[in-house]
């Protein structure tokens, strides 16, 4: 497949993911700085926060119950997942879950997923996933059985109404959202995931790990196999959505201290990004630097050209006024030099 990076699609939205690291010892402080990150991106006007997916880490492992609270507290910007592993998903609660808070929040939910088997030891495996995980199917075909859920597909037949315990009974998934099921994301980094999220008819999420296939090791052209393998097999052909996400830290308008912790974050960074991990997984640099010279990159950066949507992925070791500041930078500067507009003034054009 011959690529062609010669023309950017226009950018439609702009967001940000977010793991919502905590403490240890004090982890309910990490969660409400996530949700004051989230109300002040809302107020700068971005189209959406994603939260990462962790188990047995320090960092958010439920992101429908955050959403649920996170509606609450905002009132227009997107909700994502990047993403939920669905391994660890019974997909009939996962969609109770996620219809719950979509219709807490309005229809606001972007469900992002992945599948893949277990990965512990066995003996943790048994603790987290019980026995049956060795029989377990952990393809794509749980992501259609989530996704037939959210539809709001039959489940079963009700039986009459026996009198006991009220009429209540209901042929699908409850509460059904509707729209939700056509709100899905695959975030994946494989030509096999891309080819499979488009034909199912996804959306396609690439992030700042992914694979070297076919002999391509440069990272932002393998990226963009994908994208172009996502939308040649997917039904709506061009027209199909893809995001693509990186860690970008801007330095202008931080304060020194600021800009030596970055500096020392990115120059850390730097050795993982020089080779191939494992048998084939490669990592994309962070973009760290001023305005001018990440225009340049994202301009001139062959995933992005073709993606509709931007997502800048917040360092996890920073702390809450660093990740407001790169977010004040990437709504104020970085986004409006790409010919982005915050949605306040998009709202106050269409009224004018």
């Amino acid at each position: 497949m011959t690529t062609d990076t010669t023309a950017a699609r226009p950018l439609k939205t702009l967001g940000f993911i977010h793991l919502v690291p905590f403490d240890r010892d004090d982890p309910a402080q990490g969660l409400r700085d996530g949700i004051e990150l989230f109300r002040y991106a809302e107020e700068l006007g971005l189209d959406s926060g994603w939260v990462r997916t962790r188990h047995l880490q320090h960092g958010l492992p439920s992101p429908a119950a955050y959403f649920s609270a996170l509606s609450q507290v905002t009132e227009r910007i997107g909700l994502g997942s990047a993403v939920i592993p669905v391994g660890f998903e019974n997909p009939f609660r996962l969609a109770e879950d996620l219809a719950t808070a979509d219709l807490l929040s309005g229809g606001r939910v972007l469900p992002g997923l992945s599948v893949h088997g277990p990965s512990y030891a066995d003996e943790v495996n048994d603790l987290v996933h019980d026995a049956g995980w060795r029989e377990e199917d952990y393809g794509y075909g749980r992501i259609e059985r989530l996704r037939s859920f959210l539809a709001g597909d039959p489940v079963r037949e009700v039986p009459e109404y026996n009198g006991i315990g009220g009429d209540f009974d209901s042929d699908r998934v409850e509460p059904h959202s509707p729209g939700l099921s056509d709100r899905l994301w695959y975030g994946g980094g494989s030509l096999r995931s891309a080819e499979w999220a488009g034909s199912a008819g996804l959306n396609w999420l690439v992030s700042n790990i992914s694979s070297s296939e076919n002999g391509i090791t440069d990272f932002a052209l393998a990226q963009r196999a994908q994208i172009d393998a996502f939308r040649a097999a997917h039904p709506a052909g061009e027209a199909a959505r893809a995001s693509v996400a990186r860690v970008i830290v801007p330095t202008d308008g931080a304060t020194p201290d600021q800009v030596r912790k970055y500096r020392d974050y990115a120059e850390a960074r730097l050795p993982r990004t020089k080779k191939v991990h494992g048998k084939n997984t490669i990592i994309a640099p962070d973009v760290l630097g001023s305005l001018d010279e990440i225009i340049e990159f994202i301009t001139n950066d062959a995933a992005f050209q073709a993606a509709d949507d931007y997502l800048f992925e917040l360092p996890f070791e920073f702390g809450l006024q660093d990740w407001k500041h790169i977010l004040h930078q990437l709504a104020t500067r970085i986004g409006p030099e790409l010919g982005w507009t915050p949605a306040g003034q998009r709202e106050e054009r269409a009224a004018a």
